[in-house]
């Protein structure tokens, strides 16, 4: 079976295993069972006809004395590129501008407050060509882009805040180019922007020849619905940048991705949960899903033929909890909507229970840290021949 036909783990399981060992299986693989939550009719009546499925769950939190539930839905949404990569430039990405707005409206019929899209979501994932043309003309301006301007029209008409990663075109600093997500409140407000952190260079993830790492840091958005933090795609490598968004405050980190099953796959259903364990936080992992072609071959630098596709986007993105439960994924191979209704509640009672945060002896690692980025460091390794 080939990697764009597996369906996803889930429905792999739920065929082959029968109960009650199903349950303990998913026990162990996803923790604690998340309820699902019904869909309205509207919003999967949009799916059937828009061809994208919709999945919802709801984790809680335990009741409180003091606190009032701190409820918020989330939304995820993970697609396909529209149009075959020779198209005009406009005409792609303003298909995947409508393609997206149709399942924004069925996340506003479910109730979203906070909606994220995929890495780059308005373009095909061009990086691989190390081509400048025409994938450098998707750029554009973070705050006042043609991009940014729609999800602002959606903002308002919703009352969302909406995460949109893009490729940004920085014009008050040279025309350079960004991987960023841009931030944009309930009232069609640019809330800010940040960028992403760490670059890959592996296999045909070619980054670097379009941007560099970003400059903002690890800023944390405190909107109505609480405090939002963006670690874009391959910053889930990295568990300081998990970590200091943090320690910064964040509720919610959302995780938006561009990743291939044969890069990344083993690696997928673990970092952004684990990322939710030790930090306290719920996260959210998006990724784009299909196979897209590009007009002229290139190389991996590996010895092997050249090829016009980076390999199948694998999709199944998912929400994993600070308790260590998640949700099931949405398909490898569809394009879809994940809609996890959370308590905030949650955050503080895990750091209660584990102790994550009394434990983690930020005073010990920073300054190790401090003598392990001097040229003169010597690593602490005790030889037991000497």
């Amino acid at each position: 079976m080939s990697s764009g036909e597996f369906q996803s783990l889930e429905e792999c399981l739920e065929k082959h295993i029968p109960q009650p060992e199903l349950a303990e299986v998913k026990r162990i693989l996803f923790g604690k069972p998340v309820e699902a939550i019904e869909i309205p009719t509207a919003a999967a009546a949009l799916g059937k006809n828009g061809d994208f499925e919709i999945k919802a769950y709801k984790i809680n939190a335990a009741a409180e004395e003091l606190r009032k539930p701190r409820t918020v839905r989330t939304g995820i949404i993970q697609h396909k590129i529209l149009l075959p990569t020779t198209a005009p430039v406009k005409e792609q990405r303003d298909a995947i501008l409508e393609r997206v707005g149709r399942i924004t409206e069925a996340a506003a019929l479910c109730g979203v407050n906070v909606l994220c899209f995929q890495e780059a979501w308005n373009m095909p994932f061009a990086f691989c060509t190390r081509e400048k043309q025409p994938w450098c003309e998707f750029a554009e301006d973070a705050e006042t882009g043609p991009t940014t301007q729609f999800v602002q029209k959606l903002a308002r008409q919703f009352g969302m805040v909406i995460l949109s990663p893009i490729l940004e075109r920085d014009g008050v600093h040279g025309d350079t180019l960004w991987n960023t997500t841009v931030v944009v409140g309930t009232s069609g407000n640019v809330i800010g922007k940040t960028r992403k952190n760490h670059i890959p260079r592996v296999g045909d993830f070619n980054e670097s020849t379009y941007y560099m790492e970003g400059n903002t840091g690890h800023k944390v958005f405190n909107t109505k619905f609480g405090k939002i933090a963006i670690n874009i795609c391959y910053g889930r490598h990295h568990p300081q940048n998990w970590l200091m968004y943090g320690i910064n405050g964040a509720e919610m980190v959302f995780n938006p991705s561009a990743t291939i099953g044969g890069l990344s796959e083993p690696l997928w259903p673990i970092e952004a949960r684990n990322a939710a364990i030790a930090n306290s936080y719920f996260t959210f992992a998006i990724n784009r899903v299909g196979t897209e072609i590009f007009p002229n071959e290139f190389t991996s630098a590996d010895g092997k033929p050249a090829h016009r596709d980076f390999g199948h986007f694998y999709g199944s993105s998912y929400a994993a909890a600070p308790d260590g439960s998640r949700t099931p994924g949405l398909s490898r191979t569809n394009d879809g909507l994940l809609v996890t209704e959370i308590d905030l509640n949650l955050c503080r009672q895990a750091k209660d229970n584990w102790g994550f945060r009394m434990t983690q002896r930020l005073d010990l690692y920073a300054e190790s840290l401090t003598k392990a980025i001097k040229p003169d460091y010597k690593p602490d390794v005790v030889d037991e021949n000497l």
